[in-house]
């Protein structure tokens, strides 16, 4: 039967790999990551916190920082996880924790909910005034002095925290330890509110 040469036939449109199989575009994409902080309520007993973490584990979830506690209903307490992941990802770990029986409920907070961090800077003692002069400038306090260590303590948002951390280490930092972030949205707003 005539038809065109085989260099002459249509070809379809799209990317093809090795093998001629076409190669889906979307599936190609790939998402920058980002910071997201989701807020968890759970229920307030043994084993919750294990069981969460344990899930981030298997799915590989990056966890840059978790904070629990408990809120006024002493049956719950609440999770503040802040996650670097690609888009897909972030929605992932939202719906796997939605489906853990004890997660009540989970929300991602907006970029302009209120977070905030404490800071415990350790730093060598030999120049305490000019230290309680640093913890001034980041509206923070000596809350421990020795004869060769003072330690400080810086409460504020994440980027505060890393520029106290970077300005005392002129007194040689020796320790530092952070609590992760703790987030609420702003306004009226509430993550019961949210169901």
């Amino acid at each position: 039967m005539p038809g065109p040469a085989p260099d002459e036939r249509m070809r379809p449109e799209g990317r093809r790999n090795s093998q001629g199989i076409r190669v889906d575009p979307e599936a190609e994409v790939t998402h920058e990551p980002r910071q997201a902080v989701l807020s968890a309520l759970v229920k307030h007993r043994p084993g919750v916190l294990a069981e969460i973490s344990g899930l981030f584990s298997r799915r590989q979830f990056n966890i840059e920082s978790l904070t629990v506690g408990p809120t006024v209903d002493e049956d719950t307490a609440r999770m503040t996880i802040l996650i670097e992941e690609p888009e897909p990802g972030i929605d992932q770990a939202k719906k796997q924790l939605q489906k853990l029986v004890p997660v009540i409920s989970v929300t991602e907070l907006e970029p302009e909910a209120v977070r905030r961090e404490l800071a415990l800077i350790k730093v060598g003692g030999e120049k305490p005034d000019d230290v309680n002069a640093v913890a001034e400038m980041y509206g923070g306090q000596a809350v421990d002095a020795a004869t060769d260590s003072v330690t400080v303590e810086v409460t504020g948002s994440k980027p505060k925290i890393d520029a106290a951390v970077e300005a005392f280490k002129q007194f040689d930092v020796q320790e530092v330890v952070r609590t992760g972030a703790a987030a609420l949205e702003r306004g009226a707003d509430t993550l019961e509110k949210h169901d």
